[in-house]
């Protein structure tokens, strides 16, 4: 399969299921609740490491905001309930209670509810006000620059995590730019994030090492200094791999962010050093979800 001279593998992104929510945070102006978002979402690129998987998925005008002001949108996602509840928690506590202006409403409806400010309004030392507005809980905790408003509550949901594709180029820059090019046009995709630094992975992992204590190793196959040395998946022309990582709320969600970016992509065509589209999976041992790069992209040539 072709799409403007660039191949795209007969292989498939193999995801698996994981938990997650959405928090909308609102601050004074969309300067401040960037602080607030990034803050929440720093060291949450994978939960090989970090616990959970958390970027921003979007910003809010004043209009589409509970209190009328500009936010942004968060989605975040971990393995399973317990951690998820535990790292939303933690964060909002640790960087949107702190954050000058910021306040927090629930992103996403769900039976299955988590903590926003449930078991954080405790920090207003008895001084804590409630409200319940339209069956839906607010709490108003003193703090210096004057209140943070949280709501008491976000829906949890079912979620995937792990769709990816794997960018082949010539060069590394030609390479990153592809990546870039994917990402500015994947931002359009609700319900979706990119977790990694810019959107983009350049350390893609295989499962299991040499080292018994590590359970995740570098992708040899695709690392082209190491051709020659192990069973490569790399011609030689190869030089440089990106890898772009989809987490999404659903399967279509995530598959329309995949042909999203990867059509970007090959409207780069051949010459922007891009010669092959792949994806990475484990056999269909890791998990049940398998984007199909044919059947996402159309099956076309």
């Amino acid at each position: 399969m072709q799409i403007n001279g660039i191949i795209i593998d007969d292989t498939f992104a193999e995801a698996f299921n994981m938990r997650g929510t959405r928090v909308i945070i609102t601050a004074q102006n969309l300067k401040w609740a960037y602080h607030a978002a990034n803050a929440m979402t720093g060291f949450a690129t994978s939960v090989i490491g970090c616990g959970v998987e958390a970027g921003i998925e979007c910003e809010l005008l004043a209009d589409e905001t509970p209190d009328g002001r500009p936010g942004v949108s968060v989605l975040m996602f971990a393995m399973g309930s317990k951690v998820l509840m535990q790292q939303l928690e933690t964060r909002m506590g640790q960087c949107i209670l702190t954050c000058p202006t910021a306040a927090a409403f629930a992103g996403i409806e769900s039976d299955d509810k988590i903590s926003l400010g449930k078991h954080l309004r405790y920090f207003g030392d008895g001084y804590q006000t409630s409200k319940l507005i339209n069956g839906k809980r607010y709490w108003r905790i003193p703090v210096m620059d004057g209140e943070f408003l949280v709501q008491e509550t976000t829906g949890m949901v079912r979620a995937i995590g792990g769709g990816n594709f794997l960018i082949l180029a010539t060069s590394q820059p030609k390479a990153l730019y592809a990546a870039e090019t994917a990402i500015e046009a994947m931002k359009k995709v609700s319900n979706v994030i990119m977790p990694f630094p810019g959107g983009v992975v350049r350390s893609g992992s295989k499962v299991g090492s040499k080292y018994p204590k590590m359970f995740a190793s570098t992708n040899d196959a695709f690392c082209p200094t190491l051709k020659g040395l192990v069973d490569s998946a790399l011609t030689n022309e190869i030089e440089s791999v990106m890898e772009i990582v989809i987490d999404g709320l659903s399967f279509e969600d995530i598959a329309s962010a995949m042909r999203v970016g990867i059509q970007a992509i090959c409207d780069l065509g051949n010459e922007s050093g891009v010669k092959r589209i792949s994806a990475g999976n484990y056999g269909g041992k890791l998990g049940p979800h398998h984007f199909k790069l044919h059947e996402i992209m159309g099956k076309t040539t």
